[in-house]
């Protein structure tokens, strides 16, 4: 990136609403990517209620087949995967190392690592072993050299979703494959989350935040007014994605389970 494109990006930064930031690397964030996040944290919230209450017998629910909470499921993962996509995006724009970045992945692996100890522990046999924290890691490390280059991510991403969606073969059923798609039958996973489609999405979303760039990030401005709370769900998402599961079925155990 040119040093008049990174005075640019810096200006497009300043015409939004922004805060600082204390931890050095960017110097502001763009309040409605972090909304966005918040949001998408609120929806999760929601089905993983929904998905606790029934492991406790307190609901019945069809997960698995029921259309209502498949596509609702879409709609949580698209969301947080394509906002990896921009955070790529602003990333990059804000100057960040290579040092950095594999450190933030480093982060998210191994946060996907306990992610699956703590599933075993649940659910033994359905433990999850290539979930969403898997995935944004992965494609996180498969996206960022596409970064700068937002047709040809764009051309990728849709590639990559519809190979996802409309091409399987049996040979990835086994579970050493099934990670990255094209599975004829569902993994018994608790939360499965294959590149294909999804590490697509992260690709599309380096385009969209390449377009957001370019409009100066101008349709976030509105998100700007969004409760201060949602925007620090958002701001601390991982976090808040580690211990929000762990706190939800601890409650209803104490509420259902004893």
């Amino acid at each position: 990136m040119s040093r008049k494109q990174r005075r640019a990006g810096a200006a497009n930064l300043e015409a939004v609403a922004v805060e600082p930031n204390p931890s050095g690397l960017h110097r502001h964030r763009i309040v409605g990517v972090d909304a966005l996040r918040g949001v998408a944290l609120c929806m999760m919230f929601v089905y993983h209620f929904a998905f606790d209450l029934r492991f406790y017998g307190v609901i019945v629910a069809d997960f698995e087949h029921d259309p209502f909470w498949l596509g609702f499921r879409a709609l949580i993962v698209s969301s947080f995967m394509a906002l990896v996509g921009v955070s790529l995006v602003l990333a990059d724009r804000a100057g960040a190392t290579t040092a950095h970045f594999w450190k933030r992945v480093g982060v998210i692996a191994a946060c996907a690592l306990a992610a699956s100890a703590g599933s075993y522990f649940v659910f033994p046999r359905t433990f999850i072993y290539f979930g969403i924290l898997h995935c944004i890691a992965v494609a996180s490390v498969l996206a960022w050299p596409m970064v700068r280059q937002p047709r040809l991510a764009l051309s990728i991403g849709i590639m990559v979703v519809l190979g996802g969606l409309l091409w399987s073969n049996a040979a990835f059923d086994a579970r050493a494959w099934s990670w990255m798609g094209f599975t004829t039958i569902r993994p018994a996973t608790e939360d499965y989350v294959p590149l294909a489609p999804w590490a697509g999405v992260v690709f599309i979303g380096i385009a969209a935040g390449h377009a957001l760039a370019r409009g100066a990030f101008r349709p976030l401005v509105p998100l700007a007014g969004m409760p201060t709370w949602l925007r620090w769900l958002g701001r601390h998402s991982l976090a808040v994605y580690m211990i929000h599961q762990p706190l939800l079925l601890g409650a209803l155990w104490l509420a259902f389970g004893r």
